[in-house]
């Protein structure tokens, strides 16, 4: 654990593995996941997209986004709720990047590898010179 000031108040709370704010965020926090999980639970809600979500909750699309990510709220039952891509934004209900940034990612690290490759039979052929006497 560690002594750190609070992200949301500026309170000093020791920070742990469990909670990333002051213990009088987290309450915050801990009420606003129960009014989200309630208006989630109604049947003629799932399908909500985020906007909607904020709207008629009030709570953040941050803080909703955060319950999404540290997996409070799973958004398997929600079909219209997902959280950004890491690189491009886009959002996506798996992962950390969606499809098109991650076989960019993949593209790129293939070529890498290619070029190391390449590198390496380089260094291995070593040109070797004779001289005449």
């Amino acid at each position: 654990m560690d002594l750190q000031n609070c992200p949301q108040c500026g309170e000093i709370y020791m920070k742990s593995n469990f909670r990333d704010v002051c213990e009088k965020c987290w309450r915050k926090e801990e009420a606003a996941y129960d009014t989200v999980a309630k208006y989630m639970r109604k049947r003629e809600n799932r399908a909500a997209t985020m906007l909607q979500v904020v709207e008629a909750t009030g709570v953040s699309e941050q803080l909703i986004l955060k319950f999404i990510k540290n997996g409070k709220l799973q958004i398997a039952q929600f079909p219209n709720l997902g959280y950004p891509c890491d690189k491009c934004g886009k959002v996506i209900r798996t992962g950390r990047l969606c499809e098109g940034c991650a076989n960019e990612l993949r593209t790129n690290l293939k070529h890498l590898e290619r070029e190391e490759e390449f590198k390496q039979k380089l260094n291995n052929h070593k040109a070797t010179y004779f001289s005449k006497d």
